[in-house]
């Protein structure tokens, strides 16, 4: 085992998925030489190079497009999108097409890509480098979302997105791409699509999150954990295919239910998981089914001090604990 950054086993899986498959490619703004912006491609263009990993023009659109053709003649691309901002452009080639393709052809023509974005603020990067873009696209059935939350995820839940087959969303907190550290195995493994973990076993409440709001989730449950509240914490990893059986086990063991996420509270991705609790679990709930996440503004401020206000953290992640501790 090996302790390593976010950004690290990201940059390993895609390393040894080049190397293990030639059907491998990588595309996207200046991911070649640069090694990307976040450096996630750093040294793959002298290893593999410039037919492997192809610094794109600047056209998220195109981007995508590439990946699409490639895909449905038979390659593996992974597209990286700079930031999730900019996957916009790219919405009707995500949405109509790669979601799309393999149904409208009766199976006859899948979509095997992965486009990668960093996505949600805390890092000073304004209304243009800091939004989150899950729930528009959880909502697009044909299209997997998946969100690592530590390392080790990171690592296998990518290695299986490029092997899975269908398009699949990426996205990665750049927030925790160097702030969250952890084991990850040297050598061969992945991590199936469609899993939630139980990351921290408690019996007072149930908090779900993804991403870095799971990373400050588990500091959350700490804080409570000294005043005497058992948190028990659950990684979606997963958003679509969502983990059903995990959130709805783990809600009927304690009997208390918060959702915690980045983006805006009004029809965030958190809201599916309340209603599937609220519809599937209701006989067992001590307490209503909470939820926390960012306040309805169009996107992070450049700030930092508006920014503070925006972003959910760990203390206040804790007092949305206590809160539904008291019912």
């Amino acid at each position: 085992m090996a302790e390593m950054t976010l950004i690290q086993a990201i940059h390993d899986a895609m390393d040894e998925e080049l190397g293990r498959d030639p059907h491998v490619f990588i595309t996207g703004e200046d991911v070649g030489q640069r090694g990307g912006v976040f450096r996630a491609t750093q040294g793959l263009f002298d290893k593999y190079g410039r037919d492997r990993v192809i610094d794109s023009p600047l056209s998220e659109s195109s981007i995508v497009a590439v990946g699409i053709g490639a895909a449905l003649a038979g390659l593996r691309p992974i597209c990286e999108i700079q930031f999730a901002d900019f996957i916009h452009p790219a919405f009707n080639q995500i949405v109509q097409e790669a979601a799309r393709f393999c149904y409208r052809s009766g199976g006859e023509w899948p979509v095997g890509m992965v486009i990668r974005a960093p996505y949600g603020g805390g890092v000073g990067g304004g209304l243009y480098h800091s939004q989150s873009v899950e729930a528009l696209f959880a909502h697009v059935p044909g299209l997997k979302v998946v969100i690592p939350g530590t390392p080790y995820d990171a690592k296998g839940l990518l290695k299986s997105a490029v092997r899975d087959g269908n398009p699949v969303l990426f996205l990665e907190t750049k927030k925790g791409y160097r702030l969250i550290k952890g084991e990850v195995p040297e050598g061969e493994y992945t991590v199936p699509l469609g899993q939630a973990q139980v990351t921290r076993a408690g019996s007072d409440l149930t908090v779900y999150a993804y991403g870095i709001m799971h990373f400050y989730t588990l500091q959350a449950a700490e804080q409570a954990a000294q005043e005497g509240i058992d948190c028990e914490v659950v990684d979606i990893r997963t958003l679509v295919p969502l983990d059903r059986q995990t959130v709805l086990d783990s809600v009927k063991k304690t009997g208390k239910a918060l959702i915690v996420h980045e983006d805006n509270l009004f029809l965030g991705y958190g809201a599916e998981i309340a209603a599937i609790i609220a519809g599937e679990a209701f006989e067992y709930l001590d307490a209503p089914v909470m939820r926390y996440g960012g306040p309805d503004i169009p996107a992070v401020p450049f700030s930092h001090t508006m920014q503070d206000f925006f972003m959910p953290s760990p203390a206040k992640i804790a007092d949305a604990i206590r809160k539904l501790a008291a019912y």
